[in-house]
């Protein structure tokens, strides 16, 4: 499966802008995105559709995702989660 090419992001846009606009994850490339030094998330291309690779919760491994609406709220919820400071 191939990093999602310069069309394909065209696609997901939209998702892209979000998450740029939580503000948390710096952008090193178009689609690649990072939390500090590590990749936190990015996409990829495949006959089958549209995935993600997302850092998973415990920030050990990846989880890939087909991207659909459910694998978006899932990122932008992950993403405020990283966003809010944590309650004491």
């Amino acid at each position: 499966m191939k990093h999602a090419g310069q069309a394909a992001l065209d696609g997901v846009e939209p998702l892209l802008a979000r998450i740029r606009d939580v503000g948390v994850l710096r952008e090193k490339s178009r689609g690649v995105f990072y939390l500090k030094s590590r990749a936190w998330l990015h996409f990829h291309e495949d006959p089958a559709g549209m995935f993600v690779d997302v850092r998973a919760q415990d920030g050990k491994e990846f989880e890939r995702l087909k991207l659909d609406p459910g694998a978006e709220r899932e990122i932008l919820s992950r993403l405020e989660r990283l966003a809010s400071p944590p309650r004491a």
